[in-house]
């Protein structure tokens, strides 16, 4: 199969719109060409592509910013002599000046598939702006690696974001591209949008479900997204960072596991199976011991589980990592009732409200933990709605 920036580059004929008009790429350590050449320097290479400009998202256009809110500062590429933007510095909006260094921004961003990433949003400010200054937004569509399934509340008015874009569900099912095309519509833009699709994507295909294993290398898109595992798991375990267990950053397997130094992870799982066995399936789950280098917990020892979204345990359909990830919410609840699960601090620069509410869009699912009588069924009854009403809206933005 082929990427969205592997045809631009292989096909003249889509590249034949930018002829005579300033480029500028939006991109991260993942946006490479099949033989992991970097998009900049692959556009840089063809004769009839004039960029003039660069932007980074969250963690920087080199990916080096570590952790949640770092900052990325401008600079000028030393390669190329471009300037290079940030959109997660002292700006998360493209500013005028920015505006004016281009007239087709092309967007070449791997993206996980979940609400909260925050390219998602990135990809909504920028189609906004292009908008406002009539400028061309192209997006080089990339696999969605967590694949087509739908999980979670949609987020509802009045708590947007910059974690959450809009009414998705956290688990949305679409392509950077796709999720262009609903942003166009549902805001009601005008604007110069275009899609350069990929080639022979098929999301429902084994192993990979989305990610074409075994024949393209993964690439970090962000520090902590080191492979396809965290991937899958990502929109249930991405709920941690909004409480006061580790979600394993400062380990080797940030956001596939979940601990604390207090923790007892027997407990914890037997008391996931009492409640809602059906809610752990398509992974295997295991005991896991460790201790963080940097982060939450740093220096100490942690019990706790790791997701294993993989190997022979693993069902693309049954999996379900948002419920998984609520259900050892609600365990640790029942089981201790006081403990200080909620992490109280500013959340992508959100100071009103909870960081957990911030992630799920509201505050329905720690409503539901919380809630001493509230069961595994009521949940469901909560968010089916939502995944059925999601399923309906974003059809006609389906590509492949």
């Amino acid at each position: 199969m082929r990427f969205g920036l592997d045809r631009l580059l292989a096909e003249p004929a889509l590249r034949a719109p930018l002829a005579g008009r300033r480029v500028a790429l939006l991109a991260h350590p993942a946006s490479v060409t099949a033989d992991l050449t970097h998009a900049l320097d692959a556009l840089a290479a063809c004769g009839d592509v004039r960029l003039t400009a660069a932007f980074g998202p969250q963690h920087g256009l080199r990916g080096d910013k570590q952790d949640n809110m770092i900052e990325s500062p401008d600079f000028s590429d030393p390669v190329h002599g471009i300037p290079v933007f940030s959109l997660y510095g002292t700006v998360r909006r493209p500013t005028d000046a920015m505006m004016d260094a281009f007239d087709v921004m092309l967007v070449d961003l791997q993206d996980l598939g979940c609400r909260i990433y925050t390219f998602v949003t990135t990809l909504r400010y920028v189609l906004e702006a292009a908008a406002r200054h009539r400028k061309a937004v192209w997006v080089l569509d990339r696999p969605n690696p967590a694949g087509r399934p739908i999980e979670g509340l949609t987020l509802r008015p009045g708590h947007e974001s910059f974690v959450g874009a809009g009414a998705l569900p956290m688990r949305h099912g679409l392509t950077l591209g796709e999720l262009g095309a609903w942003f166009v519509a549902t805001l009601g833009l005008d604007v110069e949008y275009r899609v350069v699709d990929m080639e022979d994507w098929r999301p429902d295909a084994a192993p990979g479900f989305g990610w074409p294993l075994g024949e393209r290398v993964w690439v970090n898109p962000s520090p902590n997204a080191p492979n396809l595992w965290m991937a899958r798991a990502y929109a249930g375990t991405v709920m941690l960072e909004g409480t006061t267990l580790s979600e394993g950053r400062g380990t080797t397997r940030p956001l596939e596991l979940f601990g604390a130094p207090d923790l007892d992870a027997r407990a914890v799982l037997a008391e996931m199976t009492r409640l809602a066995p059906q809610w752990l399936a398509g992974c295997a789950l295991r005991e896991t011991w460790f201790e963080p280098t940097f982060h939450k917990h740093a220096g100490r020892l942690c019990h706790g589980l790791q997701i294993h979204p993989e190997g022979p345990a693993y069902d693309h359909g049954g999996f379900r990592p948002w419920r998984l990830q609520a259900l050892a919410f609600k365990a640790i609840r029942r089981l201790h009732p006081d403990y200080p699960l909620w992490r109280d601090f500013p959340y992508e620069y959100e100071h009103e409200r909870l960081a957990i509410d911030v992630i799920n869009g509201g505050p329905g699912l720690r409503d539901w933990v919380d809630d001493a009588a509230a069961t595994p069924a009521d949940l469901d009854a909560l968010t089916r709605p939502d995944e059925a009403a999601w399923a309906d809206a974003r059809r006609p933005h389906l590509r492949y």
